[in-house]
Protein backbone atom coordinates (compact mmCIF):
# COMPACT_ATOMS: atom_id res chain seq x y z
CA UNK A 1 0.00 0.00 0.00
CA UNK A 2 2.87 2.46 1.13
CA UNK A 3 4.31 1.65 -2.52
CA UNK A 4 1.04 2.86 -4.28
CA UNK A 5 -0.22 5.73 -1.85
CA UNK A 6 2.80 7.69 -1.45
CA UNK A 7 3.62 8.29 -5.26
CA UNK A 8 -0.15 9.40 -5.57
CA UNK A 9 0.40 11.24 -2.97
CA UNK A 10 3.75 13.34 -4.37
CA UNK A 11 2.22 13.56 -7.75
CA UNK A 12 -0.88 15.32 -6.35
CA UNK A 13 1.42 17.37 -4.37
CA UNK A 14 4.33 18.30 -7.34
CA UNK A 15 2.24 20.96 -9.23
CA UNK A 16 1.96 23.02 -5.67
CA UNK A 17 5.60 22.25 -4.87
CA UNK A 18 6.72 23.84 -8.39
CA UNK A 19 4.28 26.56 -8.35
CA UNK A 20 6.29 27.10 -4.64
CA UNK A 21 9.93 27.08 -6.50
CA UNK A 22 8.87 29.20 -8.89
CA UNK A 23 7.01 32.17 -6.51
CA UNK A 24 10.83 31.48 -4.49
CA UNK A 25 12.92 32.25 -7.89
CA UNK A 26 10.31 35.38 -8.48
CA UNK A 27 11.68 36.79 -4.80
CA UNK A 28 14.95 35.76 -5.15
CA UNK A 29 16.69 37.45 -8.26
CA UNK A 30 20.44 37.60 -8.81
CA UNK A 31 22.76 38.96 -11.63
CA UNK A 32 23.26 37.58 -14.36
CA UNK A 33 25.79 39.23 -16.29
CA UNK A 34 29.88 39.13 -15.43
CA UNK A 35 33.34 40.51 -17.14
CA UNK A 36 35.72 37.52 -16.59
CA UNK A 37 39.93 39.14 -17.16
CA UNK A 38 42.63 36.86 -16.68
CA UNK A 39 46.51 37.11 -17.31
CA UNK A 40 48.69 34.02 -17.19
CA UNK A 41 51.16 31.57 -18.89
CA UNK A 42 50.84 29.42 -22.06
CA UNK A 43 52.63 26.22 -23.41
CA UNK A 44 52.57 24.88 -26.55
CA UNK A 45 52.63 21.28 -27.44
CA UNK A 46 53.41 19.97 -31.13
CA UNK A 47 54.30 20.83 -34.17
CA UNK A 48 57.72 22.30 -33.91
CA UNK A 49 60.15 22.80 -36.65
CA UNK A 50 63.52 21.05 -36.02
CA UNK A 51 65.74 23.05 -34.81
CA UNK A 52 63.20 25.42 -32.94
CA UNK A 53 62.18 24.75 -29.43
CA UNK A 54 59.84 26.72 -27.22
CA UNK A 55 60.07 27.71 -23.47
CA UNK A 56 58.57 25.66 -21.13
CA UNK A 57 56.38 28.66 -19.97
CA UNK A 58 56.02 32.04 -21.83
CA UNK A 59 54.53 34.55 -19.81
CA UNK A 60 52.25 36.24 -21.66
CA UNK A 61 48.62 34.80 -21.71
CA UNK A 62 45.89 37.36 -21.69
CA UNK A 63 41.80 36.90 -22.05
CA UNK A 64 39.18 38.93 -21.59
CA UNK A 65 35.03 37.67 -22.12
CA UNK A 66 31.58 38.42 -21.38
CA UNK A 67 29.14 36.17 -19.70
CA UNK A 68 25.99 35.48 -19.47
CA UNK A 69 24.32 32.73 -16.98
CA UNK A 70 20.68 31.85 -17.76
CA UNK A 71 20.28 30.42 -14.44
CA UNK A 72 22.49 30.01 -10.71
CA UNK A 73 24.01 26.43 -13.20
CA UNK A 74 25.04 27.43 -16.83
CA UNK A 75 25.57 30.39 -19.38
CA UNK A 76 27.29 31.44 -22.01
CA UNK A 77 30.57 33.45 -22.57
CA UNK A 78 32.25 35.22 -25.39
CA UNK A 79 35.66 35.40 -25.09
CA UNK A 80 39.26 37.16 -26.72
CA UNK A 81 42.32 35.95 -26.08
CA UNK A 82 46.26 37.13 -27.01
CA UNK A 83 49.14 34.89 -26.51
CA UNK A 84 53.00 35.17 -27.27
CA UNK A 85 55.01 32.37 -27.87
CA UNK A 86 58.69 32.56 -27.76
CA UNK A 87 62.01 30.52 -28.30
CA UNK A 88 63.51 29.37 -25.47
CA UNK A 89 66.94 31.07 -26.30
CA UNK A 90 69.44 28.60 -25.82
CA UNK A 91 70.15 26.38 -28.84
CA UNK A 92 66.92 27.00 -30.53
CA UNK A 93 66.56 29.47 -34.02
CA UNK A 94 64.12 32.67 -33.11
CA UNK A 95 61.15 33.11 -33.30
CA UNK A 96 57.93 35.29 -31.53
CA UNK A 97 54.55 33.87 -32.69
CA UNK A 98 51.43 35.95 -31.43
CA UNK A 99 48.07 33.98 -31.42
CA UNK A 100 44.89 35.94 -31.33
CA UNK A 101 41.51 34.14 -30.79
CA UNK A 102 37.76 34.39 -30.08
CA UNK A 103 35.73 31.67 -28.89
CA UNK A 104 32.08 30.90 -27.45
CA UNK A 105 31.73 28.81 -24.34
CA UNK A 106 29.26 27.40 -22.42
CA UNK A 107 29.58 27.09 -19.02
CA UNK A 108 28.67 24.41 -15.92
CA UNK A 109 28.61 26.26 -12.37
CA UNK A 110 29.61 23.03 -10.56
CA UNK A 111 29.26 24.58 -7.47
CA UNK A 112 25.84 25.05 -7.68
CA UNK A 113 25.44 21.52 -9.65
CA UNK A 114 27.24 19.89 -6.31
CA UNK A 115 26.26 21.82 -3.20
CA UNK A 116 29.09 23.45 -2.27
CA UNK A 117 26.88 25.75 -0.62
CA UNK A 118 26.49 22.99 1.91
CA UNK A 119 30.04 23.38 3.20
CA UNK A 120 31.11 26.87 1.85
CA UNK A 121 30.05 30.07 1.48
CA UNK A 122 33.05 31.29 -0.65
CA UNK A 123 34.76 28.42 -2.96
CA UNK A 124 33.52 27.41 -6.13
CA UNK A 125 34.12 25.75 -9.52
CA UNK A 126 33.29 26.27 -12.95
CA UNK A 127 33.31 24.40 -15.64
CA UNK A 128 33.62 25.38 -19.62
CA UNK A 129 33.05 23.65 -23.10
CA UNK A 130 33.17 25.87 -26.29
CA UNK A 131 34.61 26.57 -29.89
CA UNK A 132 36.85 29.02 -31.31
CA UNK A 133 38.88 31.03 -34.02
CA UNK A 134 42.39 32.24 -34.20
CA UNK A 135 45.03 33.40 -36.90
CA UNK A 136 48.53 32.57 -36.14
CA UNK A 137 51.09 35.23 -37.30
CA UNK A 138 55.02 34.03 -36.29
CA UNK A 139 58.13 36.31 -36.65
CA UNK A 140 61.80 34.54 -37.57
CA UNK A 141 65.19 35.20 -37.50
CA UNK A 142 67.55 33.05 -39.43
CA UNK A 143 71.43 34.34 -39.60
CA UNK A 144 69.84 37.37 -38.12
CA UNK A 145 67.50 38.52 -41.10
CA UNK A 146 64.26 38.98 -39.88
CA UNK A 147 61.65 36.77 -41.84
CA UNK A 148 58.14 38.76 -40.96
CA UNK A 149 54.23 37.56 -41.73
CA UNK A 150 54.09 33.98 -41.60
CA UNK A 151 50.35 33.72 -41.06
CA UNK A 152 48.25 30.98 -40.30
CA UNK A 153 43.98 30.60 -39.42
CA UNK A 154 42.89 27.82 -36.93
CA UNK A 155 39.84 26.63 -35.00
CA UNK A 156 39.90 25.29 -31.84
CA UNK A 157 37.81 23.13 -29.41
CA UNK A 158 38.30 24.48 -26.15
CA UNK A 159 37.66 22.75 -22.42
CA UNK A 160 38.84 24.25 -19.03
CA UNK A 161 38.20 24.08 -15.44
CA UNK A 162 38.24 27.64 -13.33
CA UNK A 163 38.42 27.60 -9.23
CA UNK A 164 36.79 30.74 -7.79
CA UNK A 165 37.44 32.48 -4.02
CA UNK A 166 34.70 35.02 -3.66
CA UNK A 167 36.17 38.45 -2.33
CA UNK A 168 33.09 40.30 -2.24
CA UNK A 169 29.95 39.98 -3.83
CA UNK A 170 30.69 41.69 -6.80
CA UNK A 171 34.16 40.74 -7.28
CA UNK A 172 35.65 37.40 -7.28
CA UNK A 173 39.15 36.07 -7.57
CA UNK A 174 39.57 33.05 -10.59
CA UNK A 175 42.32 30.37 -11.29
CA UNK A 176 41.59 28.88 -14.88
CA UNK A 177 43.48 25.75 -16.44
CA UNK A 178 42.54 25.62 -19.82
CA UNK A 179 43.20 23.55 -23.33
CA UNK A 180 42.79 24.49 -26.68
CA UNK A 181 42.95 21.50 -29.17
CA UNK A 182 43.54 22.88 -32.53
CA UNK A 183 42.40 21.93 -35.96
CA UNK A 184 42.42 23.13 -39.46
CA UNK A 185 46.32 24.32 -38.77
CA UNK A 186 48.67 24.57 -41.45
CA UNK A 187 52.25 26.29 -39.69
CA UNK A 188 53.97 24.95 -37.01
CA UNK A 189 54.12 27.19 -33.26
CA UNK A 190 57.55 28.57 -35.07
CA UNK A 191 55.86 29.40 -38.13
CA UNK A 192 57.17 26.61 -40.38
CA UNK A 193 55.29 24.38 -42.67
CA UNK A 194 53.27 21.72 -40.79
CA UNK A 195 54.58 18.72 -43.09
CA UNK A 196 54.39 14.98 -42.76
CA UNK A 197 56.80 12.66 -41.55
CA UNK A 198 58.18 12.21 -45.45
CA UNK A 199 58.53 16.30 -45.69
CA UNK A 200 54.97 16.66 -48.02
CA UNK A 201 52.82 19.07 -46.59
CA UNK A 202 49.71 18.09 -44.76
CA UNK A 203 46.64 18.54 -46.46
CA UNK A 204 44.33 18.51 -43.07
CA UNK A 205 45.50 18.51 -39.95
CA UNK A 206 43.32 16.92 -36.77
CA UNK A 207 43.11 17.77 -33.34
CA UNK A 208 46.81 17.44 -32.88
CA UNK A 209 47.83 20.76 -32.18
CA UNK A 210 47.50 21.60 -28.71
CA UNK A 211 47.77 25.06 -26.28
CA UNK A 212 47.76 24.96 -22.73
CA UNK A 213 46.77 28.00 -20.30
CA UNK A 214 46.89 28.98 -16.72
CA UNK A 215 45.98 32.05 -15.69
CA UNK A 216 44.76 33.98 -12.65
CA UNK A 217 42.17 36.71 -12.90
CA UNK A 218 39.03 38.59 -11.33
CA UNK A 219 35.27 38.30 -12.31
CA UNK A 220 33.61 41.51 -12.12
CA UNK A 221 29.84 41.10 -11.85
CA UNK A 222 27.50 43.37 -13.11
CA UNK A 223 23.93 43.95 -12.41
CA UNK A 224 21.43 45.85 -9.39
CA UNK A 225 20.59 42.57 -6.88
CA UNK A 226 22.81 41.71 -4.46
CA UNK A 227 24.44 38.11 -5.68
CA UNK A 228 25.41 36.73 -9.03
CA UNK A 229 24.60 33.72 -10.27
CA UNK A 230 27.42 31.76 -9.73
CA UNK A 231 26.79 32.17 -5.93
CA UNK A 232 23.36 32.66 -5.65
CA UNK A 233 21.27 29.42 -3.93
CA UNK A 234 17.66 29.52 -4.69
CA UNK A 235 15.78 29.52 -1.02
CA UNK A 236 12.67 27.23 -0.27
CA UNK A 237 9.39 29.10 0.12
CA UNK A 238 7.42 28.65 3.27
CA UNK A 239 4.77 26.94 1.12
CA UNK A 240 7.74 24.37 -0.24
CA UNK A 241 8.77 23.89 3.45
CA UNK A 242 5.68 23.09 4.72
CA UNK A 243 4.69 21.06 1.70
CA UNK A 244 7.99 18.40 2.09
CA UNK A 245 6.88 18.54 6.15
CA UNK A 246 3.53 16.88 4.98
CA UNK A 247 5.15 14.52 2.79
CA UNK A 248 7.40 14.05 5.29
CA UNK A 249 4.96 13.30 7.69
CA UNK A 250 3.06 11.38 5.34
CA UNK A 251 5.45 9.24 4.70
CA UNK A 252 5.90 8.25 8.61
CA UNK A 253 2.68 7.30 8.76
CA UNK A 254 2.63 4.83 6.00
CA UNK A 255 5.54 2.88 8.10
CA UNK A 256 4.25 -0.86 8.99
CA UNK A 257 6.20 -1.33 11.34
CA UNK A 258 4.71 -5.37 11.73
CA UNK A 259 5.07 -5.39 8.12
CA UNK A 260 1.89 -7.15 8.26
CA UNK A 261 0.49 -5.20 5.08
CA UNK A 262 -1.12 -2.22 7.13
CA UNK A 263 0.50 1.01 8.03
CA UNK A 264 0.99 1.88 11.12
CA UNK A 265 -1.58 4.37 11.75
CA UNK A 266 -4.78 2.17 10.73
CA UNK A 267 -3.05 -0.98 12.43
CA UNK A 268 -4.75 -2.21 15.62
CA UNK A 269 -2.14 -4.07 16.59
CA UNK A 270 1.16 -2.66 15.32
CA UNK A 271 3.21 -5.58 16.97
CA UNK A 272 1.69 -8.54 15.41
CA UNK A 273 4.22 -11.35 14.76
CA UNK A 274 6.17 -11.19 11.52
CA UNK A 275 4.18 -13.31 8.69
CA UNK A 276 1.04 -14.29 10.80
CA UNK A 277 -2.21 -13.23 8.90
CA UNK A 278 -4.16 -10.48 9.59
CA UNK A 279 -7.40 -8.75 9.02
CA UNK A 280 -7.91 -5.34 7.61
CA UNK A 281 -6.84 -3.90 10.78
CA UNK A 282 -4.07 -5.35 11.48
CA UNK A 283 -5.14 -7.92 14.11
CA UNK A 284 -4.21 -11.42 14.29
CA UNK A 285 -6.64 -14.00 13.21
CA UNK A 286 -7.60 -15.94 16.37
CA UNK A 287 -10.87 -17.35 15.88
CA UNK A 288 -11.23 -19.35 18.73
CA UNK A 289 -10.26 -16.25 20.74
CA UNK A 290 -7.45 -18.62 23.19
CA UNK A 291 -4.77 -15.78 22.51
CA UNK A 292 -3.21 -17.62 19.89
CA UNK A 293 -2.91 -16.48 16.59
CA UNK A 294 -4.91 -19.39 14.32
CA UNK A 295 -1.88 -19.92 12.12
CA UNK A 296 0.50 -20.34 15.10
CA UNK A 297 -1.81 -22.70 16.49
CA UNK A 298 -2.33 -24.85 13.14
CA UNK A 299 1.49 -25.17 13.20
CA UNK A 300 2.12 -26.49 16.70
CA UNK A 301 -1.13 -29.01 16.72
CA UNK A 302 0.30 -29.91 13.25
CA UNK A 303 3.83 -30.68 15.44
CA UNK A 304 1.45 -32.48 18.32
CA UNK A 305 0.14 -34.94 15.56
CA UNK A 306 3.79 -36.02 14.46
CA UNK A 307 4.54 -36.70 18.25
CA UNK A 308 1.74 -38.92 18.37
CA UNK A 309 2.29 -40.62 14.67
CA UNK A 310 5.89 -41.22 16.25
CA UNK A 311 4.37 -42.82 18.77
CA UNK A 312 1.94 -45.25 17.15
CA UNK A 313 4.60 -45.67 14.06
CA UNK A 314 7.89 -46.42 15.92
CA UNK A 315 7.01 -47.90 19.44
CA UNK A 316 9.50 -45.43 21.34
CA UNK A 317 9.33 -45.50 24.60
CA UNK A 318 8.01 -42.15 27.13
CA UNK A 319 11.50 -41.41 27.85
CA UNK A 320 12.81 -41.37 24.27
CA UNK A 321 10.15 -39.41 23.23
CA UNK A 322 10.81 -36.66 25.78
CA UNK A 323 14.63 -37.15 25.16
CA UNK A 324 13.88 -36.43 21.33
CA UNK A 325 12.51 -32.98 21.77
CA UNK A 326 8.92 -34.19 21.32
CA UNK A 327 7.87 -32.93 24.66
CA UNK A 328 8.50 -29.07 25.07
CA UNK A 329 6.83 -25.69 26.89
CA UNK A 330 6.14 -23.22 24.71
CA UNK A 331 6.18 -19.27 24.75
CA UNK A 332 5.35 -16.40 23.15
CA UNK A 333 7.92 -13.36 21.89
CA UNK A 334 9.90 -12.30 24.76
CA UNK A 335 7.94 -13.84 27.26
CA UNK A 336 9.41 -16.02 30.10
CA UNK A 337 6.07 -17.70 31.02
CA UNK A 338 5.03 -20.55 29.14
CA UNK A 339 1.46 -20.04 26.98
CA UNK A 340 -1.66 -21.61 26.74
CA UNK A 341 -0.94 -24.62 24.75
CA UNK A 342 1.94 -25.42 26.34
CA UNK A 343 -0.41 -27.51 29.63
CA UNK A 344 -0.21 -30.43 28.06
CA UNK A 345 3.71 -30.79 27.63
CA UNK A 346 3.83 -29.37 31.23
CA UNK A 347 1.63 -32.05 32.74
CA UNK A 348 2.96 -34.84 30.34
CA UNK A 349 6.51 -34.46 32.14
CA UNK A 350 4.91 -34.59 35.74
CA UNK A 351 2.86 -37.36 35.58
CA UNK A 352 6.51 -39.08 33.54
CA UNK A 353 8.67 -37.91 37.16
CA UNK A 354 6.07 -38.86 39.65
CA UNK A 355 5.57 -42.23 37.98
CA UNK A 356 9.31 -42.65 37.99
CA UNK A 357 11.06 -41.02 41.13
CA UNK A 358 14.29 -42.45 40.38
CA UNK A 359 14.59 -40.12 37.33
CA UNK A 360 15.88 -36.63 36.99
CA UNK A 361 15.68 -34.07 34.10
CA UNK A 362 17.95 -31.31 32.84
CA UNK A 363 15.39 -28.62 32.41
CA UNK A 364 16.71 -27.14 29.11
CA UNK A 365 15.58 -23.29 27.82
CA UNK A 366 15.87 -22.32 24.38
CA UNK A 367 15.20 -18.28 22.74
CA UNK A 368 14.70 -17.26 19.02
CA UNK A 369 17.71 -15.63 17.22
CA UNK A 370 15.80 -11.96 17.19
CA UNK A 371 17.86 -9.96 19.59
CA UNK A 372 21.55 -10.27 21.29
CA UNK A 373 23.10 -13.14 22.43
CA UNK A 374 23.58 -11.84 26.10
CA UNK A 375 19.54 -11.18 25.69
CA UNK A 376 18.65 -14.60 24.72
CA UNK A 377 20.80 -16.17 27.19
CA UNK A 378 19.16 -15.04 30.19
CA UNK A 379 15.69 -15.40 28.35
CA UNK A 380 16.73 -18.60 27.85
CA UNK A 381 17.52 -19.62 31.43
CA UNK A 382 14.13 -17.46 32.69
CA UNK A 383 12.38 -19.92 30.93
CA UNK A 384 13.97 -22.86 32.34
CA UNK A 385 13.68 -21.68 35.85
CA UNK A 386 9.59 -20.69 35.02
CA UNK A 387 9.13 -24.06 34.28
CA UNK A 388 11.31 -25.63 36.66
CA UNK A 389 9.10 -24.00 39.34
CA UNK A 390 6.19 -25.32 37.80
CA UNK A 391 7.19 -28.54 38.00
CA UNK A 392 8.45 -27.93 42.33
CA UNK A 393 4.76 -26.58 42.60
CA UNK A 394 3.30 -29.78 41.37
CA UNK A 395 5.05 -31.90 43.69
CA UNK A 396 8.39 -32.85 41.82
CA UNK A 397 11.06 -32.44 44.25
CA UNK A 398 13.76 -29.45 42.99
CA UNK A 399 17.15 -31.68 43.42
CA UNK A 400 15.86 -33.87 40.78
CA UNK A 401 15.39 -30.47 38.32
CA UNK A 402 18.66 -28.84 36.74
CA UNK A 403 18.42 -25.42 35.03
CA UNK A 404 20.09 -25.15 31.51
CA UNK A 405 20.13 -22.30 29.59
CA UNK A 406 21.06 -22.61 25.79
CA UNK A 407 20.38 -19.15 24.67
CA UNK A 408 19.32 -18.90 21.05
CA UNK A 409 18.56 -21.38 18.69
CA UNK A 410 18.04 -21.51 14.68
CA UNK A 411 16.39 -24.47 12.68
CA UNK A 412 17.79 -23.29 9.47
CA UNK A 413 14.14 -21.65 8.78
CA UNK A 414 13.82 -18.22 9.71
CA UNK A 415 9.74 -17.66 9.15
CA UNK A 416 7.71 -16.59 12.13
CA UNK A 417 6.19 -20.20 12.95
CA UNK A 418 9.67 -21.60 13.31
CA UNK A 419 10.58 -19.36 15.41
CA UNK A 420 7.78 -19.25 17.46
CA UNK A 421 8.45 -23.14 17.48
CA UNK A 422 12.42 -22.09 18.47
CA UNK A 423 11.20 -20.18 21.84
CA UNK A 424 10.47 -23.48 23.70
CA UNK A 425 11.67 -25.38 27.16
CA UNK A 426 12.87 -28.74 26.44
CA UNK A 427 13.51 -31.54 28.43
CA UNK A 428 16.48 -34.88 28.80
CA UNK A 429 15.87 -37.31 31.74
CA UNK A 430 18.70 -38.86 33.64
Amino acid sequence: MKKVVLPLLMLCLAPAALRAQEEGSAVNEYNKWSIDAAFGTNKAANPMTPGYHMQVTNLFHADLGFRYMFNNKFGLKLQGGYDVLNDDGSGSLEFETKVMSINLQGYANLGRIMDFQTWTKRLNLLGHMGIGVGQIKTDTREGGILNPDAKDRIGSFIIGMTGQFRITDRVAFNADFTMYNNFSQHRTWDGGPYNNEDGSQKTFQGFDSTLYTATLGLSIYLGKHEKHADWYVEEKSNELIEMEDRLAELETMMNDTDKDGVPDYLDSEPNTITGVAVDSKGRTIDRNQNGVPDELESYIENNNKQMEQKIQQVGAGVEQLINDGYVNVYFDFNKDTPNAQSVNGINFLIKYLKENPNKSADVIGYADEVGNSDYNKDLSERRAKNVKQILVDAGIEEGRLNIVGNGSQSLGNDTKAVRQTVRRVTFVLK
